[in-house]
Formats: structure tokens, sequence, C-alpha cells
């Protein structure tokens, strides 16, 4: 009876120590096996985090770009301010202006019309050969072809020397004949009733401004005008 006593506490003990060594060898496999997945859980780890960098310089390249293209691009609110800056810019800057007269003056002047139809004392046609025509003006002594601008009340007219006159009249102070179209739209911005008559009773413009701006190549006397024949 004892004998079975004891073996029954020797089998107890015995199965007491194999299970505990059963849990200590579990154990250890459990601890053997640790450091691969927290190795594996590392590498997963770093590369997650590169993938989270990767992912950053993408949006700060992005970001750069648009902050760049904003820049560059013309925001609409400050479309008005250019036009105005254009604008302020174009009225600052003077407008160009035409050729520098190399003379200049004031006088009285008569129109003509000389066509050679013989017309109303017409004298024959022009003396520079040149078919007469609206901004012909006849000049007692400047070269033919010369390029003048003529104004008057604020109305301009530029034509060239195509003819030789007023005669008589330049020696009274008359020194530029106008065509009657030219004369007519200086006086009042009208049109004359025919090429003969300017339909008005003025037959002079007192005070007209004259400026030579290129003198001719052809017969006459550059300078300040003198009356014809002299």
């Amino acid at each position: 009876m004892q004998q079975r006593a004891i073996n029954a506490v020797l089998t107890g003990v015995t199965g007491t120590a194999l299970a505990g060594m059963l849990v200590a060898g579990v154990a250890a496999a459990s601890d053997d096996s640790a450091p691969g997945e927290k190795q594996f859980l590392t590498q997963e780890a770093v590369a997650a985090q590169q993938h989270d960098a990767r992912q950053d310089q993408a949006q700060n390249k992005a970001r750069h770009e648009a902050e760049n293209k904003a820049e560059n691009k013309t925001p609409a609110g400050n479309a008005e301010n250019e036009k105005k800056s254009e604008a302020a810019k174009s009225e600052s800057t003077p407008a160009k202006k035409g050729p520098k007269a190399l003379l200049s003056g004031t006088t009285t002047a008569s129109y003509f019309w000389d066509d050679g139809s013989g017309v109303r004392g017409d004298t024959g046609a022009p003396a520079s050969g040149k078919p007469m025509q609206k901004g012909m003006f006849a000049s007692p002594s400047w070269p033919m072809l010369t390029k003048v601008k003529v104004s008057y009340k604020g109305r301009t007219v530029t034509g060239f020397v195509g003819d030789r006159g007023p005669g008589e009249p330049s020696h009274r102070g008359i020194m530029l004949d106008l065509d009657t179209y030219t004369f007519r739209y200086l006086l009042d911005g009208g049109k004359p009733s025919d090429k003969y008559n300017a339909g008005t009773g003025e037959g002079h413009l007192k005070g007209l401004k004259w400026e030579v701006l290129e003198w001719g190549k052809g017969a006459g006397q550059k300078g300040k005008p003198r009356p014809f024949g002299s």
C-alpha cells in the first residue's frame, strides 16, 4: 500500500515536471520566434516610413509648382491695375510728332483752282506739271513740290507747292493760294460749292499758319516767301 502511494506521488510529481517542461519549451519556442517577428515588423515600418517620405516629397513638389504658376500668372484682380498702369504710361509718354518744321510763319491766304480749262480766270495747268488736286498750293517763290503744312482755327492740312501764285496779291502780303477744298475746310470744316467757288463770302484767311516740312527739288527759292516775280 505504501509502495503504491509512493508510486502515485512520484507519478504526479513527474507529470507535473513534464508539464512544466512542456510549458517552458513552448515559451522558449515563442521567445525564439519573437526576434524574427520583431525584425519583420521593423522592416515593414521602415518601408512605410519611406513610402510616406516619398509621398511628402511629391506633395511638396506639387505645391511648389502650383505656387510658381500662381506667381507667374497674372491674378484676375490685378488685370485692371495693369491696364490702368499701361494707360498711365501712354498718357505720360509724349505722342509721336510729325516732321519738324524747317521754317514757319503766318500769312493771308486766298484760294484757286487751275486745271487748264480756262474757267473763271483759269490761267492754265499747274506749273509743277502735277494735275490740279486737293492739297495743292500755289507759292510765289518756294521751290516746286515743297511740302507745306497749313493750320487755321485748329484744323490742319498738309499739302505741296504745285503752282505759282498768287500774282499781284503777293505784293500785298497774300503769300499762299490754297486749293478750294483746303480753303473751305480750314475756314469752317465745310466743302466748297464747286471747285472754283468756296461757297462762302470769305475770300481770304488772315493769320493762317504755315510750316515748311520739306523743301522741294523743283524750281524756286528756299526761305521766307517772296512776292511773285521778285
